[in-house]
């Protein structure tokens, strides 16, 4: 079953061993592989988790069922059964945007698993509920305009948004590595990834989740804006937000030596050891 579990989800087990477990989560578009500047700072002190959901990266394309995909919670059930198999005990999990809402789920769903959250350019919901009164940024209209793009012609779609969600506008090699990787997804799968992504909603579980919480919030950020931070904040009761100096939607890519600070100096508040030499 541990093989099952591992080759589906592809999942890798770096660094210390008999360290703390930190378990990184990819976000949309994305797989482990955009982690890889980040690594580095924990190898040496953690024992790191990092998996590919199914249907991105080297996971089992076999084992993509549109119908469990269709909800966070086929995502958020992969992941906790990646712990549960592999034995992985007072996790710091480590969520990447859509990513980090399943942060946000599967510590409401099993709190004994995680002794710590991080939630990356994190937003509960992206698109806007005028119901009751919560901006996230995008109405209804906008979504269905942006997947109805994506639909149209995925590779269009994934060459004009990369740039976008980025940002930085000054490294275009970044742009060009994001695109890459969404041009890596299979057009089924990023349709099916994207409405996960863009149409969840985990308000509701923030205040259930008990477990201390780090969020970092961009600077600039298209899907993320300053008040979803404040939002999250103000009700997870055990949060921290921290403003980085990093812009854009994945600070990991742009920013990782300030994200990776700033989650060592979270995790364990003491000078930090040196990046080892690549």
């Amino acid at each position: 079953m541990t093989t099952d579990v591992s080759t589906r989800n592809n999942v890798q087990i770096l660094g210390n061993a008999a360290g703390p477990v930190v378990m990184f989560a990819h976000g949309f578009g994305c797989d482990q592989g955009m982690w890889h500047r980040m690594i580095p700072y924990f190898t040496d002190q953690f024992r790191v988790v990092v998996f590919d959901h199914v249907g991105s990266g080297g996971s089992d394309l076999n084992a993509y069922d549109p119908a469990k995909y269709a909800t966070l919670d086929g995502y958020v059930s992969d992941l906790l059964e990646i712990c549960d198999v592999l034995d992985l005990q007072d996790v710091t999990f480590v969520g990447h945007s859509v990513g980090a809402m399943m942060a946000v789920a599967a510590a409401a769903s099993e709190p004994s698993r995680f002794s710590r959250l991080v939630l990356v350019a994190s937003s509960p919901s992206y698109m806007d509920r005028p119901g009751d009164g919560y901006t996230g940024g995008f109405s209804e209209a906008d979504i269905d305009e942006l997947l109805v793009s994506l639909d149209s012609n995925y590779i269009v779609w994934a060459a004009a948004m990369a740039p976008m969600i980025m940002g930085n506008p000054d490294s275009p090699e970044l742009h060009s590595e994001l695109e890459g990787s969404f041009c890596r997804l299979d057009p089924a799968v990023a349709r099916g990834f994207a409405r996960v992504s863009f149409r969840s909603d985990v308000r509701d579980q923030l205040a259930e989740v008990q477990v201390p919480t780090l969020i970092l919030q961009c600077s600039n950020d298209l899907l993320a804006p300053p008040h979803i931070g404040a939002y999250t904040r103000e009700r997870m009761p055990a949060s921290t937000l921290v403003q980085l100096k990093a812009t854009g939607h994945l600070p990991h890519v742009s920013a990782p030596d300030e994200t990776a600070e700033a989650i060592l100096a979270y995790l364990s508040p003491r000078p930090l050891f040196p990046v080892p030499a690549a």
